[in-house]
């Protein structure tokens, strides 16, 4: 009862003076509602705006190389920098070939970052699980990351032949420390009392798993799947750099030798532009998941 009547006298004063009848929370509403719409448009103009100024920039940038700005800057020909126009003639022209070889890269470097990350989850979960004995496998998932692709490439090329398993087997060694790594700790730091609540409800380490560490990791793994979108293409590339007869690392290095630059720029731009795509769809992925589940 005292705590009840501390509570009205509380909020008795929290209202003001204003005696019966009077009630300043419809009027706090009122002017709540009323800023609603103003702090709509601003939340829309800040984020047309963070949209508005990457794509001036980006335009700004294009203009300032179409107008040769960074060839008299560095003293270039526009055979070794092709102009914007150039390339886009080259990515019209060669349009079929590009969509044919971008979807052969594409494919080893989503099925090798998914093999990938799939290993590096499983390292993760042994390293969480057994710390004395799996922690050393981060280690030695590490280290294959210090290992260059131009290293690893001619390895795979050995173990998996020329066909597509060498340069899925490379992303997949590009791709599983991040995971392993950041797996691992979005596994450990959880929070410490649900951790001992589901101790003191005899949780089994399995059910610890399940309804706790795994969940608690999707963040972290999704930044990895976000780490690894990147490093698959680059891996995919570099590796038909030097054993393919497909893909735009393939098509980017027979336009080099031949000094087809606008051929290979176009392939270093559409490269670029699936990569962001490949980024953009784990992380709208990560928007529909990891709120549903943290």
């Amino acid at each position: 009862m005292k705590g009840n009547s501390v509570t009205s006298a509380d909020i008795r004063t929290a209202s003001g003076a204003g005696g019966v009848g009077s009630s300043p929370m419809p009027a706090k509403s009122a002017a709540d509602r009323s800023m609603k719409p103003e702090r709509r448009q601003r939340r829309s103009f800040k984020a047309a705006l963070r949209i508005a100024l990457p794509v001036l920039a980006g335009l700004l940038f294009v203009a300032l190389w179409e107008l040769k700005l960074f060839h008299s800057l560095f003293n270039l020909r526009t055979y070794q920098l092709p102009l914007p126009s150039a390339i886009a003639q080259a990515m019209a022209d060669n349009r079929s070939l590009l969509a044919s070889y971008t979807g052969y890269t594409l494919s080893e470097a989503v099925l090798g970052m998914l093999a990938g990350s799939a290993i590096g989850f499983i390292v993760a979960l042994c390293a969480t699980a057994w710390p004395r004995w799996g922690a050393g496998s981060l280690l030695i998932v590490a280290s294959f990351n210090a290992v260059p692709i131009v290293a690893l490439a001619p390895i795979m090329n050995l173990w998996f032949g020329d066909g597509i398993g060498s340069r899925i087997a490379i992303v997949t060694v590009a791709t599983m420390a991040a995971m392993a790594v950041n797996a691992h700790k979005g596994m450990t730091m959880v929070d410490p009392l649900a951790l001992d609540f589901m101790k003191s409800c005899a949780a089994t380490k399995l059910e610890v798993f399940r309804y706790l560490r795994i969940p608690a990791s999707l963040p972290y793994v999704f930044t990895a799947l976000k780490i690894n979108t990147t490093a698959g293409m680059i891996g995919a590339i570099v590796g038909e750099f030097f054993y393919s007869s497909r893909g735009l690392g393939y098509l980017l290095s027979n336009s080099i030798k031949v000094a087809k630059m606008p051929i290979g720029w176009s392939c270093i731009t559409t490269a670029a532009i699936v990569g962001i795509l490949f980024y953009l769809f784990m992380e709208f992925l990560e928007r529909r998941l990891v709120k549903r589940h943290v």
